[in-house]
């Protein structure tokens, strides 16, 4: 009787083993057939096949004799992980798949000592990551940019070298109102020294200045961009701007002078230095209007000023001119000036050229 008992028992261990060895078969079937029938089948029936073979992988795993054992875990990966890239009708059931993956991908990657499944965890790695950006993607083109960012964010946390995704969280970021996160990932693109990088922070700067409304750190990053593009005139431009925003003037025409110096047939440099004047006069004449007309004196005294400072841009803008004859810009500034000071003729003479080069 005893013989008969521990017989049984052996029998019922070896048909237990038996069934948990045909799990894994039945999982590989599930998979083999996908590979075989993905694209002549709905994605509904695709979906179905590949959840009964994760439904045979939960017992494979959880069973002592295959849960150690690297083929149930590495079509685990390849079975959760096809299912997180095709299901575009639940994103909670692609991203609970994806986590199912991911999961299955580390334990298979410690089981295969021998490299045996390398080329099937590879493939389950490629599926999450064009699942994630699937999902980005999808999520973009319905204008939900929050949900874009976080997981165009997401996919530079598992691949930090992707510079692509880098730019497309900062353009959602940018999209959804998160401005710190656009200058955060545009910034990390440049720090890659893409041909773009240029773009990128005179775009990093806009935001700053625009839509953050910090001057100090427009600075910081006009002089970051200033180290890496030494004396670019867009920068320097800005910088110039910055400081008349920020009443520090001098500043600015320090600056200029000192590139001036360095580089006296540099047009654009003239240019700016002209704007320092020419935009303090503005700003001035912004003053005189709030100004009661009956208060001749303080409105005689707040024109003289005005006009001082614009007498003070003309030969900068002169220069400017001399150096680079057909830049629109610097045509418009002396239009402008011309015009304020009633020369005719020097107003007539400017407009002419202006038209000339605007007609080509």
């Amino acid at each position: 009787m005893k013989k008969l008992i521990l017989s049984v028992g052996i029998m019922s261990l070896s048909a237990f083993a038996y069934a948990q060895k045909s799990e894994v078969a039945e999982a590989k079937k599930a998979w083999d057939l996908f590979q075989a029938m993905n694209s002549a089948q709905p994605l509904k029936k695709n979906l179905e096949n590949l959840n009964k073979g994760i439904g045979h992988t939960d017992l494979a795993i959880a069973h002592e004799k295959t849960k150690n054992t690297v083929e149930p875990w590495a079509l685990r990966a390849s079975l959760a992980s096809a299912v997180a890239l095709l299901d575009t009708v639940s994103a909670e059931n692609a991203a609970a798949k994806q986590k199912i993956a991911e999961e299955a991908i580390d334990k298979a990657t410690e089981l295969d000592k021998k490299g045996d499944q390398k080329d099937n965890i590879a493939n389950a790695k490629i599926n999450i990551a064009n699942a994630i950006q699937s999902r980005a993607i999808r999520a973009y083109n319905k204008k939900d940019f929050a949900t874009a960012f976080k997981i165009f964010t997401e996919i530079t946390e598992k691949n930090p070298n992707d510079t692509s995704m880098y730019l497309n969280a900062g353009v959602a970021a940018k999209q959804s109102g998160n401005y710190a996160g656009a200058v955060k990932n545009f910034k990390k693109v440049v720090e890659f020294g893409v041909p773009d990088s240029k773009n990128l922070l005179l775009e990093s700067i806009n935001i700053e200045l625009v839509n953050l409304k910090d001057t100090t750190a427009a600075m910081a990053s006009i002089d970051q961009a200033l180290t890496k593009f030494p004396d670019d005139p867009d920068f320097v431009g800005t910088q110039t701007d910055v400081y008349i925003v920020r009443g520090e003037i001098e500043k600015s025409q320090a600056s200029l002078t000192k590139l001036i110096a360095k580089d006296p047939n540099k047009a654009i440099y003239h240019f700016l230095l002209g704007e320092t004047y020419y935009k303090q006069a503005l700003a001035v004449q912004a003053e005189r209007q709030k100004i009661d007309a009956k208060k001749v004196k303080e409105y005689n005294a707040v024109t003289a000023k005005m006009t001082a400072l614009i007498d003070k841009s003309l030969p900068h803008y002169k220069k400017s001119h001399e150096l680079d004859p057909k830049a629109v810009h610097t045509l418009e500034a002396l239009k402008q000036v011309y015009g304020f000071k009633n020369d005719t003729k020097s107003y007539e003479e400017t407009k002419k050229l202006l038209d000339a080069i605007q007609k080509k």
